[in-house]
């Protein structure tokens, strides 16, 4: 029975991978697969299924998808065109505004956000958008790891090792058993966000040619979303320190600003309407989906027997299982979707500390930082690559798999170096 679990996950793992267009049909098979062969019972799905994750990702979602029509983005960078700087210059600076927005919106909707700008940017301008685009793909990347709401994997990690969103910013000394508190990942993105920005320079320095004239400035249609999206993280912020007593608290409070900003927006905006399609529902059934199969692999005990392989390293040298975790994260989630290989490797890695008597932390933003870092390498390592890809190609630019890794591998190599370099010295 346990062979047959395993080739059914790893089955749906690659239909992931390969077809992602495709990828519930995969899941949910594997699923149904489980409950006729009685792996697991319908009783099991509502355990499995953790719902502040699932209440996050819908909420940020909402959120990103009204931001998308406030215009904020667009204003500044077309405010930035008009400043005369080196072509290069301004492809760094669209690249560092996409990465802080990718450090609270999710990335997809940053990339959905920005490209129309740097489109418009490289058309009116004569410009080749593939750089720019595979450098603001890379980027969001990379930030999506620095917040709690940054991408995916982040939220699935602070609800499954029950870290809030202030521990990404700092971790407090009760949770790492020391006798202060330390940095948290935030900062150590910051580290390898520079280290990757000078990558992207080596990259753009060959565009010196200054614009012309500026782009056009677009209008802000609405404030309104931006705002929500700030309330929305200091709530997160300040629920760190008052909802412990409420499990699903997170979940509640992006909700809770999504649907304010539907009411805002449905009253408001009579031209543009919000329907249930511009929600991204295949990503969250797919969520949902994943947490079935993963909570399959728990019960039948092959999270423990991954940590088990694991273990004797450990015991040898923790900073080199510390460097195990975060390479393998490098190089399985450049080829492979970092959801499913995040949710599968969270739980392992706690089992592992557990037995080893090590703080899980590090070791968890380790995993964080590689997986998520580790997508930037080829163009189907993670969903806003795909996204910036097939954006470019439906615009009449190819960008295949030597233009990204061209750009991805030193950008990753440098940017995961000084990350966790850095971490391991400050947590040790």
């Amino acid at each position: 029975m346990q062979g047959l679990i395993l080739a059914a996950f790893f089955l749906a793992y690659a239909g992931i991978a390969l077809k992602r267009d495709k990828a519930l049909y995969f899941v949910y098979g594997a699923a149904v697969f489980f409950l006729i062969t009685g792996a697991i019972f319908i009783r099991d799905i509502p355990v499995f299924l953790n719902y502040n994750v699932l209440g996050i990702f819908l909420g940020t979602s909402i959120l990103s998808f009204l931001f998308s029509f406030s215009g904020v983005p667009s204003g500044i960078v077309e405010n930035l065109s008009a400043k005369k700087y080196p072509t290069g210059i301004i492809y760094l600076l669209i690249c560092l505004m996409t990465s802080l927005i990718s450090a609270f919106v999710e990335n997809v909707a940053t990339i959905m956000i920005m490209a129309p700008v740097a489109l418009e940017l490289a058309k009116k301008h004569k410009l080749n958008p593939v750089p720019l685009l595979i450098g603001m793909a890379v980027s969001s990347n990379l930030q999506g790891c620095a917040t709690m709401v940054g991408d995916s994997p982040s939220i699935i990690l602070a609800m499954e090792a029950g870290m809030t969103f202030n521990d990404f910013i700092y971790m407090p000394a009760a949770k790492l058993s020391m006798l202060s508190g330390r940095p948290g990942i935030f900062f150590f993105v910051q580290a390898g966000a520079a280290a990757g920005m000078a990558v992207l320079y080596f990259f753009f320095r060959k565009e010196k040619k200054s614009l012309e004239q500026s782009v056009e400035a677009g209008a802000v249609k609405l404030r309104t979303p931006g705002i929500l999206i700030i309330l929305m993280i200091i709530s997160l912020a300040l629920a760190s320190f008052v909802g412990n007593g409420f499990e699903y608290f997170p979940a509640v409070i992006c909700l809770f600003y999504a649907s304010a900003g539907l009411l805002w927006f449905t009253f408001r905006k009579k031209e543009e309407k919000f329907t249930v399609r511009h929600i991204d529902w295949e990503s969250f059934f797919l969520l949902a989906g994943i947490f079935i199969l993963v909570g399959t692999l728990k019960k039948a005990g092959f999270i423990e027997g991954l940590a088990g392989l694991l273990e004797k390293t450990g015991e040898q040298s923790p900073f080199l299982l510390y460097n195990i975790i975060v390479w393998g994260s490098v190089f399985i989630s450049s080829f492979v979707d970092n959801i499913p290989y995040t949710m599968a490797m969270i739980a392992g890695v706690q089992i592992l500390c557990a037995r080893l008597s090590l703080n899980p932390y590090i070791f968890l933003f380790g995993l964080l930082l590689g997986t998520c870092v580790g997508g930037n390498i080829t163009p189907i390592g993670a969903s806003c690559n795909v996204v910036s890809v097939g954006i470019l190609r439906k615009n009449g630019y190819r960008a295949g798999f030597k233009d990204f890794a061209k750009i991805g591998l030193p950008f990753t190599i440098l940017a995961v170096l000084a990350s966790t370099l850095l971490m391991w010295a400050v947590y040790r």
